[in-house]
């Protein structure tokens, strides 16, 4: 007997606040999420929203910071 589940956003979100999840790579965004991303580096969101988004959407924070470093080196 095999169980399947699905892990829902919130859970998710759960996983990723404990850092429990260990992905390599952050997965690709949205066109919708890449414009959030793009504006906030551009300083266009305050901290407060983009804290909002990113707790929703924890993978924006991956790549905001991959991106930080990228343009760092």
């Amino acid at each position: 007997m095999s169980i399947h589940f699905t892990v829902s956003g919130l859970t998710r979100n759960l996983i990723h606040s404990l850092g429990l999840d260990h992905e390599r790579a952050p997965r690709h965004l949205t066109a919708e999420q890449n414009l959030l991303l793009e504006c906030y580096l551009a300083g266009q969101i305050p901290e407060s929203a983009w804290s909002d988004y990113v707790f929703e959407m924890p993978e924006l924070e991956k790549h905001a910071t991959a991106r930080r470093r990228r343009n760092a080196a």
